[in-house]
């Protein structure tokens, strides 16, 4: 069951008044929109939009009242909100990162911890890991790897990469990469296999470039003084939301970003990483 990260807080900051609209761009297991849902009663709607099918058929299958659910890509926002006549957008949520079931339960490679086929993709439609590992150029791995994750041994894990071809699953990844960096860091406190790990899911499901798309969009979408809200799991993502926040002046809601508190991280470990930001459309 994917548990909702800084659900509290997203909820505070989305200000829901009854019969509102809003959209949920990444619907996953549904608990951002319920908790939502509860607050714009008795007409309000939200629009959910889920890339992944299978997440999808799930929550489709709740019948939710008033929630428009929709299995699409959220980098075609403002077209699924055409398509749909979904119009009055009060706010607009953000939920960016993989959910609980693609780690525990889909069994397509998302995590080093169990031997899975690399895939790592939500929708289907896009390349797979085993592709990006197995037919990448030295250089385009090295640059995935270092840009997508900050991993200081991008090259000599690119490298050993290119020596252990074919790569078809998570373990044999996870064992190459071992072998590329030194052993000191395999002893750190971050796994030294995930940022690799990070790196090939960016790249397979082109998380940034989505990101970056439907951004705009969503302003767009959004009303006079409706409220944007992204939450966060690595530095790349948190830092395109934070400078397009400023670019484009709207009001901050948040000065810094929330950080979910000790309880929190103690009853979800994943959300540890995460970071929300709001703001507000002038």
């Amino acid at each position: 069951m994917h548990v909702p990260v800084l659900l509290k807080q997203a909820v505070e900051y989305l200000q829901i008044k009854e019969n509102e609209n809003f959209i949920d761009c990444t619907l996953n297991g549904g608990g951002h929109a319920k908790e939502i849902l509860k607050r714009n009663r008795p007409e309000g709607k939200v629009l959910g939009i889920e890339i992944d099918k299978e997440v999808f058929e799930k929550i489709k299958k709740e019948n939710i009242e008033r929630l428009v659910a929709v299995n699409e890509n959220y980098s075609n926002l403002k077209e699924i909100a055409e398509r749909n006549r979904f119009d009055n957008v009060s706010g607009i949520l953000f939920d960016l990162g993989m959910s609980s079931y693609h780690i525990d339960e889909s069994e397509r490679g998302f995590s080093f911890k169990k031997n899975e086929p690399l895939l790592m993709n939500y929708s289907g439609s896009e390349p797979t890991a085993e592709e990006i590992v197995n037919q990448y150029s030295l250089k385009d791995l090295e640059r995935i790897i270092k840009e997508y994750s900050e991993e200081k041994f991008a090259r000599k894990i690119a490298q050993r990469i290119i020596e252990e071809r074919p790569i078809k699953t998570t373990f044999q990844l996870t064992e190459t990469i071992r072998k590329a960096v030194p052993r000191h860091y395999q002893q750190g406190k971050i796994h030294f296999a995930t940022r690799t790990f990070q790196a090939l899911r960016i790249e397979t499901n082109q998380e940034l470039e989505n990101l970056k798309q439907a951004l705009p969009q969503a302003l767009e979408i959004l009303e006079k003084g409706g409220r944007l809200v992204a939450i966060s799991f690595h530095s790349l993502e948190d830092r395109i939301i934070k400078n397009f926040f400023k670019e484009k002046g709207l009001e901050l809601l948040t000065k810094k970003p929330v950080l979910p508190d000790e309880e929190e991280i103690k009853s979800n470990p994943r959300a540890r990483s995460a970071k929300l930001r709001a703001a507000k459309k002038l």
